[in-house]
């Protein structure tokens, strides 16, 4: 009786939240409060600025002139530490105080899985979070409120994976993951192309968001004598790894990180370190010097506009939030949550790291791409055409 009236309880809740008719909280006659929660002071820290400044580059080009219907976007920023706990508190200062329309771009597996059904259940648009989507899809109970734009960390590491054990002479796999969604999800994929090939871990070390001395999980996978370490990491992590793995001089195992991990600011902090390092890719990489026309004059004006160099990761929080800015667009002057979630769940989008048109199949941002490629000369060079 209790699951039963739960389960009602909340679809009225996400009916109201939907509703067509009342003005949704965020909404005044001139302005459209949009909020996110980054890792500003965490283990993640150093690529956030490249995520608020895409975000904030797209809604100053939105808010030109009379901006989007007359109204014009302001973006509150909150810190999460990539750590939940500071993702709840977070979250509740955007919906109590601050009556956010809807929360854009958060960051982090653990921290948005924390905090979507949160928000959600108040009515606010969680959109493009980066993050574990079928973990973060799952904690807000597929709430038609919830965007996902993140490509399955278990189905693009078992094609990574599986692409690995075809191509070399793999005999020993071994596996160093954060704890938590992201490390449970890609092991997900790893495990499900370890068991095609009739193999399992041959050695296996978790470690804290927040950890910096990975030598005990290196050292694991050493003793191991794994062929193969798959890491699930994002930034600073991946360098870490990388860095014990040069200390010991071992030069005969091959080393692949997820898509969290395959990312420009790692080869800016981690140079000659991550020098082989093979990634799973699942957008287009481009820098200043090697895109095409538009992507060459976009850089070019990020980094005039603050005075620093970009990475993927900008241009992706900027196409992220341009697909948001178009449907509030679509949904004309007289705005509700239930106007944009349709113009979300109707349109196509182009992006320029995309690999094709995307769309929202089930709310989940489609088709998924996989990419392998590897470190070589410090660049990311591709070793395949997108898979999927």
């Amino acid at each position: 009786m209790f699951k039963k009236l739960k389960h009602t309880a909340l679809a009225a809740v996400l009916a109201v939240a939907i509703a067509g008719g009342a003005q949704a909280a965020g909404i005044s006659d001139k302005e459209i409060v949009l909020g996110t929660h980054l890792d500003l002071s965490g283990p993640v820290a150093a690529g956030m600025p490249m995520l608020r400044n895409g975000m904030q580059m797209r809604l100053d080009e939105a808010n030109e002139g009379a901006g989007v219907n007359g109204r014009k976007f302001r973006l509150v920023v909150e810190d999460n530490g990539s750590q939940p706990q500071m993702a709840v508190r977070a979250t509740d200062k955007l919906i109590r105080q601050d009556e956010v329309f809807a929360i854009v771009n958060p960051f982090g597996s653990g921290t948005n899985a924390a905090v979507a059904k949160r928000a959600v259940d108040d009515g606010v648009i969680y959109f493009a979070p980066w993050g574990a989507s079928s973990i973060i899809r799952k904690s807000a109970a597929d709430s038609p409120l919830l965007f996902t734009v993140t490509p399955n960390y278990d189905t693009i590491m078992n094609t990574g994976v599986k692409w690995m054990l075809d191509n070399f002479p793999i005999k020993k796999v071994g596996y160093i993951y954060q704890e938590g969604p992201l490390g449970t999800l890609m092991g997900e994929g790893v495990k499900r192309a370890l068991a095609a090939k009739n193999m399992g871990y041959a050695a296996e070390a978790g470690y804290k968001a927040g950890d910096i001395d990975f030598s005990s999980q290196v050292a694991r996978m050493k003793a191991a004598d794994v062929d193969l370490i798959v890491i699930a990491t994002v930034t600073r992590e991946t360098v870490g790894i990388m860095a014990e793995v040069k200390k010991l001089g071992w030069s005969n195992v091959k080393v692949i990180t997820g898509n969290p991990g395959r990312t420009g600011i790692v080869l800016m902090l981690g140079k000659d370190t991550v020098e082989g390092l093979y990634g799973v890719g699942t957008w287009k990489l481009y820098t200043a010097d090697n895109g095409p026309a538009p992507v060459k004059a976009w850089f070019a004006a990020y980094k005039k506009k603050f005075n620093a160099e970009p990475d993927e990761n900008a241009l992706l929080a900027y196409s992220y939030t341009d697909i948001f800015v178009k449907a509030v667009q679509a949904a004309g002057r007289d705005i509700t949550s239930d106007k944009v979630v349709k113009a979300l769940q109707a349109g196509s989008f182009d992006g320029m790291l995309f690999y094709a048109t995307e769309s929202f199949k089930g709310n989940h941002l489609s088709p998924e791409y996989v990419e392998i490629d590897q470190v070589k000369g410090g660049a990311w060079t591709p070793l395949t055409k997108p898979l999927q």
